[in-house]
């Protein structure tokens, strides 16, 4: 009889371990219905789609049209800035060589006549400035007074100071566009492109890095593309605008050298006389 008890106590125990084993399993199984795992074929078509070129130009070739087209508006404004930036170079450099010949010349001349003579009919704006008050002086021969001749002459050349300003500064204003607008159009691209690759990511259900970074690194493309643009715009824009206030601080200086010699002239009562040279020095202001 113990044997048989004993035997009944195992069975008993042996019963009561396989309905906890039954539970467990039972759990298992529910928690995994509720949470069903990634499909394979999803995330092996998604990694198949990949770029697998990550440079700037296949970056460029895998991102969508729009930021392609505003990488490719942002390239373009980057060639604008370095031609503005050349040319300006070479214009105001030629300008400023001039002016401070001219003003060395107006300097060393006794005369209005004498500084004709020794400026010519170069086509600094120096030259332009003695050129036009030798025409006022001419227009204003037979005047009853001299008292207006300084007014007259000072507004002659305030006008073409303000003229060759304006002139310098051409092309300038498309650098301050590029360098305040820059930024902001690559950062659109940058939006864009995440937006995109958002949804991609939703399209391919899984959250791999391999998925998610190419299409972000497509996007950042854009800002850096952006600022590459930006920042030699506003570092040339910055550079003109004292290259053009030095050359209006230098025809000033000739402005103010013109009408001293003019007043000299006024004063010995020696202004320029014979209306054929202040005809062509007319003609040549005009």
């Amino acid at each position: 009889m113990p044997t048989s008890r004993h035997r009944l106590r195992a069975a008993a125990a042996a019963l009561a371990g396989c309905a906890v084993s039954l539970t467990a399993g039972a759990a298992m199984a529910q928690e995994g219905a509720a949470v069903p795992p990634a499909p394979a074929t999803t995330t092996a078509a998604a990694l198949a789609t990949l770029p697998h070129d990550l440079s700037p130009w296949g970056m460029f070739l895998g991102a969508s049209p729009v930021v392609q087209a505003v990488m490719i508006g942002l390239a373009l404004a980057s060639v604008a800035t370095w031609t503005i930036a050349i040319a300006k170079i070479i214009e105001l450099t030629s300008a400023r060589r001039k002016a401070r010949a001219a003003l060395t010349m107006l300097e060393d001349a006794r005369s209005l006549s004498q500084a004709a003579e020794r400026i010519g009919f170069s086509q600094g704006t120096a030259a332009v400035l003695v050129r036009a008050v030798l025409a006022e002086t001419h227009q204003s021969a037979d005047a009853p007074s001299r008292d207006g001749l300084m007014d007259r002459a000072a507004s002659r050349l305030e006008r073409i100071e303000a003229a060759a300003g304006r002139r310098m500064a051409r092309g300038t204003g498309i650098l301050a566009t590029i360098g305040s607008t820059g930024p902001f159009v690559g950062l659109f691209g940058t939006v864009w492109g995440i937006m995109t690759s958002f949804i991609g990511i939703s399209r391919a259900q899984t959250t791999n890095l391999a998925v998610v970074a190419p299409g972000i690194a497509e996007a950042l493309l854009a800002t850096a593309i952006g600022l590459v643009a930006a920042i030699p715009a506003v570092v040339v824009y910055n550079a003109c605008s004292r290259a053009i206030a030095g050359h209006k601080g230098q025809l000033t200086d000739a402005s103010a050298a013109v009408l001293r010699l003019l007043s000299r002239d006024i004063d010995r009562r020696a202004l320029p006389r014979g209306s054929a040279v202040a005809a062509n020095n007319s003609a040549a202001a005009e």
